[in-house]
C-alpha cells in the first residue's frame, strides 16, 4: 500500500477536473495491498477509483479513496478461433485496446479512445460504434470487500444491461474488480456499419480493412466530436440513450418527423439522447464556467473552475426540459458522488 495521504486533492484523478478533496487517499498495486486498504476502510465510506472518467464529484469525499493501479496484460490461453487475454483492472483502457491491435487480437477496435480503466469496462458494460463489452467478455475476478476473498464472475453472473451490470445494482459497493478476461477473435469480424465509420474509412483512403484501420477511424471520429478531457473537463457521454416502446416511438415520430430511432429486440427503439438535447436547444450553451459542448450536446463540460454541484444542477435542468418536450426521462450514465 502506498502512503496514506489526508485532505488530498482529487483534481488529477477525475476527467471533469474538479478540485475536490478526499479525507484520505492511497494507491494499491497488488491484491495484498488492496486487501490491506480494505481492512483500513472499515467503518468509513470507501471509493475505489479507476480512471475517474465516469465520475461527477459534487463535494469533497468524506472517506477513503483507493486508487486502482493493478497492471499487467497476459495471453492466458488460445483455441482455434480465439485468444483469451487477461488484463489487470488498473490498466488504461485505450492502451489495452492498442496492445490488442498490436498483437492482432480482434474485437475491441471499435472501443478505441474510450477513457477509463479496464476494471470499469464491465462495470459499465461500455460500448461504442456497434460494439459492447458483453460481446468480447469471458470472465472477471473481483475481491469481496467484506472478506477479502477473490470470486470469479462469468457473463451470466455479471447481469449485463445497457451501460450497467450487477456491480452497479445489487452488488454495488460490495466488490472490487481486479482483472478482466476477454475472448478476442483470431479472424476479425469487422463492424463498420455504425455511425460514420464506413465514410471515415473511405475518406482515409482505406481499401483493405484491418482492425487497426477501424481503430484509426474510430479515433478520428471521437477526436472530431468529443473534447479532450486534458483540455476541457468532461466525462464523455453524460446521459444514456433512452429506450422506448415502438408504439411510443411512432407517436413521437408523428409529432417530430425527424426523430431518429434504432430498432431493438422486444419492440423497443433506442433514441439518441444527443438529438433530444440538441432539439431542445441546449447544444453549445454556457453557464459561467460550465456548459454543454458545442459539437456534442451529450457532453457536459467544465471550462475550468466549475463546480460539480453546478454540473449536476445543469444535468437536472436538461432532464426536466427533455421530459417536458418529449415525455422521455434521460438517465445519467455518469456516477454522481
Amino acid at each position: 500500500m502506498s502512503e496514506f495521504l489526508t485532505d488530498y486533492s482529487l483534481q488529477p484523478y477525475n476527467t471533469f477536473g474538479l478540485d475536490v478533496k478526499a479525507k484520505s487517499f492511497a494507491k494499491f498495486k497488488s491484491l495484498e495491498t488492496l486487501k490491506e486498504g480494505l481492512q483500513l476502510a472499515k467503518n468509513q465510506p470507501l471509493l475505489i477509483l479507476g480512471g475517474g472518467s465516469n465520475l461527477l464529484f459534487t463535494k469533497d469525499y468524506d472517506g477513503l479513496v483507493l486508487k486502482n493501479e493493478l497492471k499487467g496484460i497476459d495471453l492466458i490461453k488460445e483455441d482455434a478461433e480465439h485468444f483469451y487475454v487477461e488484463a489487470q483492472a488498473g490498466e488504461n483502457w485505450h492502451q489495452f485496446v492498442m496492445h490488442c491491435i498490436a498483437n492482432n487480437w480482434a474485437g475491441v477496435e471499435n472501443l478505441s479512445l474510450i477513457p477509463g480503466t479496464v476494471g470499469a469496462a464491465p462495470m459499465q458494460n461500455i460500448g461504442a460504434y456497434g460494439v459492447e463489452i458483453i460481446q468480447v467478455f469471458d470472465h472477471l475476478k473481483a475481491m469481496e470487500i467484506a472478506t477479502g476473498e477473490i470470486h470469479t464472475f462469468n457473463k451470466e453472473d455479471c447481469q449485463f444491461g445497457y451501460r450497467e451490470s450487477v456491480f452497479k445494482k445489487s452488488l454495488k459497493g460490495k466488490y472490487v474488480i481486479t482483472s478482466v478476461c476477454f475472448k478476442l477473435k483470431k479472424t476479425p469480424d469487422f463492424n463498420t456499419s455504425y455511425g460514420a465509420i464506413a465514410q471515415t474509412l473511405e475518406d482515409m483512403g482505406v481499401t483493405e480493412l484491418s482492425i487497426k484501420a477501424v481503430s484509426d477511424a474510430v479515433i478520428d471520429i471521437r477526436q472530431t466530436k468529443l473534447p479532450d478531457p486534458k483540455e476541457i473537463g468532461n466525462s464523455g457521454s453524460f446521459f444514456k440513450n433512452p429506450e422506448v416502446d415502438k408504439i411510443d416511438y411512432e407517436g413521437l415520430r408523428a409529432e417530430f418527423p425527424s426523430i431518429p430511432g434504432y430498432p431493438l429486440p422486444d419492440n423497443k427503439v433506442k433514441i439518441p439522447a444527443a438529438w433530444l438535447i440538441d432539439q431542445d436547444g441546449w447544444k453549445g450553451k454556457t453557464f459561467g464556467q460550465i456548459g454543454v459542448h458545442k459539437n456534442q450536446p451529450l457532453v457536459l463540460v467544465n471550462y475550468g473552475g466549475g463546480k460539480g454541484a453546478d454540473i449536476k444542477a445543469l444535468a437536472f435542468k436538461i432532464q426536466a426540459s427533455v421530459a417536458t418536450k418529449f415525455g422521455i426521462e434521460l438517465t445519467p450514465e455518469v456516477n454522481i458522488v
